[in-house]
């Protein structure tokens, strides 16, 4: 049994780096269209929307949604309109010059394509600032920290609308029940990214018992209960155990799980973000692992107790508190606490972890012990890592053998951007 608790203790360390980039912040007026649409007789108008990556004169360089650059033409013609975020109606857009336009800046430009799809001669420009962009960006951010929760899913009842998760603390499990209508916007993560912008709009009927849930609603007055108004759901592996080999050239790797017994592998990107847990914050980790077992287990802390007060600071709900909470001047090598250490002893166990020394593909060695996050992978292209956290080594061998270890921390799943929500 150790294995598996040890792979649900790095899941619950790790899956809040899914959730670190914002949603999509654009109103989904703006990528659906605005205005008067055009006839089905004209198949040949087109929408393409994204950043501008560069200007010369009435030729814009965009980074399309598809990930391929597309050489927008602005004709002599066109109308340049400057919209609010969240604002619907073009009546209220404001009217703009070409020299308006920066670099950075999010535009949905519509006119005729060209045959391949590269090029648009634009008649109609639409562009919401980088600066707007960034102000709703912020504000989604703190939403979410203030009204969002998170936790792998335990139960699902399309018919009812609602989904259970489970969130672990010191103070013990806990379950909430999500309430969805048909108001409630649910995305699914695309299996080869952890990014929200490539999630897709899906349903409750695609939410899977075991996928990784957050949700940003209003919750009843006990927290058992929330109204989402957004979901995010995926699936995200964690692959714990011995690395058997790397390849930094190609980026890849290959990992002994402790569950499988199989060798896996996984591609590591410039998005992949690896670090190694000093010795000392890992032996911490694992002294705080040994303390939340279960009484009378093998290598139990003498003062543990499934019904004792757990740790000052432990909390019962979900999610790191927010960065007005963090314990000032903490450090995470040595001294007199972990980074991310909050007044009156809880954590922000994401931070902590974020406060680890980065390291390189190439710094990682065959033997070493890792805990990765990785992405679902598909058939053909395989998972890729999103995080991986090496010298793992005494937190590996914090849950001895033959026993379930309690899955209760001060840190829980983190979630959304910038954390889910504290009590």
């Amino acid at each position: 049994m150790k294995a598996k608790a040890i792979k649900a203790l790095f899941a619950t360390l790790f899956l809040s780096a899914v959730f670190l980039l914002d949603p999509q912040v654009l109103p989904a007026s703006f990528a659906t269209g605005l205005g008067p649409e055009q006839d089905a007789s004209q198949p040949a108008i087109a929408k393409r929307i994204g950043a501008i990556k560069a200007i010369n004169g009435s030729v814009i360089t965009l980074a399309g949604d598809s990930g391929a650059d597309v050489s927008v033409t602005v004709q002599p013609n066109a109308r340049l309109l400057r919209l609010v975020p969240g604002e619907k109606d073009l009546k209220n857009a404001t009217a703009i010059q070409m020299q308006d336009l920066q670099v950075g800046d999010t535009i949905r430009a519509r006119g005729q394509a060209s045959s391949d799809g590269k090029s648009i001669a634009a008649l109609e420009i639409i562009v919401i600032t980088r600066s707007a962009v960034q102000a709703v960006s912020d504000q989604m951010r703190q939403d979410w920290q203030k009204r969002g929760v998170g936790g792998p899913v335990t139960a699902v009842d399309p018919a009812a609308g609602t989904v259970t998760i489970s969130i672990s603390s010191f103070g013990g499990k806990k379950t909430i029940v999500v309430h969805t209508s048909k108001n409630t916007v649910i995305h699914r993560y695309a299996p080869d990214s952890a990014k929200p912008e490539d999630a897709k709009i899906s349903t409750l009927q695609d939410v899977q018992v075991g996928d990784q849930l957050r949700a940003r609603g209003d919750r009843t007055a006990d927290g058992s209960e929330m109204t989402a108004e957004e979901i995010f759901a995926g699936v995200f592996p964690v692959v714990e155990g011995l690395i058997k080999s790397i390849d930094a050239s190609a980026g890849t790797m290959s990992v002994q799980d402790t569950i499988s017994k199989k060798a896996v592998l996984l591609k590591v990107n410039a998005d992949s973000q690896l670090h190694k847990i000093p010795a000392e914050m890992a032996q911490r980790v694992a002294m705080r692992l040994k303390a939340a077992l279960p009484p009378g287990a093998p290598g139990a802390s003498p003062a543990s107790s499934v019904g004792s007060t757990p740790p000052s600071g432990a909390r019962g709900q979900a999610g790191p508190p927010s960065a007005g909470n963090m314990q000032s001047g903490s450090t995470g090598q040595g001294g007199g606490g972990m980074a991310g250490a909050r007044p009156g002893g809880g954590f922000d166990f994401q931070r902590l972890l974020d406060q680890t020394p980065p390291v390189a593909l190439a710094d990682l060695h065959k033997g070493d012990a890792v805990a990765i996050l990785a992405t679902q992978g598909t058939p053909s292209a395989g998972s890729t890592v999103i995080k991986l956290f090496s010298g793992v080594e005494p937190i590996l061998q914090a849950a001895p053998s033959g026993s379930q270890a309690m899955m209760l921390a001060p840190w829980s799943l983190g979630g959304a951007p910038g954390g889910d929500a504290s009590q």
